[in-house]
């Protein structure tokens, strides 16, 4: 079998049975295809499903060695590279699976294979009380009312439910219709649904809108752009860039960060991290572990203020 036809077959895979998100499947596309030119140069030939069998521990550690030394000559921080490596592990992992499942070729040397360290990014929220402001000073940079509706709407939704942006802007007209009741169904990673309860406040502005769309339409989608079709993410991250830059705040204040202050919130207010974890959506309780230690860092913080811990 051609490796093309393999790589075609791993890129099917990872989204209709993995349910892979299309960002991902392009950047681990990259990654492998980048590996594999590699294993060409290094074998003297372009690899055939034998020939990746018969890789050892080796092969793969002169293709990551290779990788840090390409990684150094660009400009990015050696976390973000490390970063960068271990994603390219990940996918290589992913593509032997299929592989092995498909066409019976043995992951074992791959699996010896010591992913990069990287450090553990602790969730950077946004001050509550920046936002709880937020979506209505964005809504006051809009061009028009329109706009100002769509806008304070989008983002009351993130930070009041903890909403991914790629899981808001996927909504219906259809899907805030049936949360009639305050419980909104979302499609997550990986295709998975989850309830998400709407707090009033929340779902009045939710409301104001949907009386305002100018597509009506059930099967419309719930946040448009200025032609009527679904708004983009980049069309979202520029409009939080905006308020961003004229409120002078840091630039971690992106529609994520939103989702990390309505985690974050909760926690301080004395939420169980497993209910947080039901309403963000994580498959793993590790995940949502990590805005206990964002919250004990802002807790040091804090205790550093004490007279006592300065002598």
């Amino acid at each position: 079998m051609q490796m093309h036809e393999c790589l075609s077959g791993w890129l099917d895979w990872l989204g209709l049975e993995r349910r892979a998100r299309p960002n991902t499947i392009a950047a681990y596309r990259n990654d492998v295809v980048m590996a594999l030119a590699f294993l060409t140069e290094h074998l003297g030939q372009e690899p055939d499903l034998a020939a990746l069998a018969a890789l050892r521990t080796a092969d793969f550690r002169a293709w990551l060695a290779h990788d840090a030394q390409r990684s150094e000559r660009s400009q990015g921080s050696r976390d973000g590279q490390a970063r960068s490596r271990a994603r390219r592990v990940s996918a290589m992992r992913s593509f032997f699976q299929f592989l092995s499942l498909r066409h019976g070729v043995s992951a074992s040397a791959l699996r010896q294979l010591t992913p990069p360290k990287t450090r553990k990014r602790l969730p950077r929220p946004i001050a509550s009380d920046i936002a709880r402001a937020a979506p209505t000073e964005m809504a006051a940079l809009a061009h028009d009312p329109l706009g100002a509706l769509r806008d304070e709407a989008l983002f009351t939704l993130l930070y009041g439910a903890g909403l991914r942006i790629g899981e808001a802007l996927a909504l219906d007209l259809r899907d805030l219709d049936r949360a009639s009741e305050g419980t909104l169904r979302v499609v997550g990673k990986g295709g998975k649904e989850r309830l998400v309860p709407l707090l009033p406040a929340v779902l009045a502005i939710l409301q104001t809108w949907r009386r305002a769309h100018p597509c009506p339409a059930p099967d419309a989608p719930l946040f448009v752009g200025l032609r009527g079709k679904r708004l983009q993410p980049a069309v979202a991250r520029r409009v939080m860039q905006t308020w961003r830059d004229q409120s002078g705040l840091d630039p971690s204040a992106t529609p994520h960060a939103l989702r990390h202050s309505f985690a974050t919130h909760l926690l301080e207010g004395g939420a169980d991290l497993r209910a947080i974890q039901e309403l963000l959506g994580h498959a793993s309780l590790s995940t949502t572990q990590a805005y206990t230690l964002a919250d004990e860092r802002h807790l040091l913080a804090v205790w550093q203020a004490h007279p006592r811990a300065r002598k």
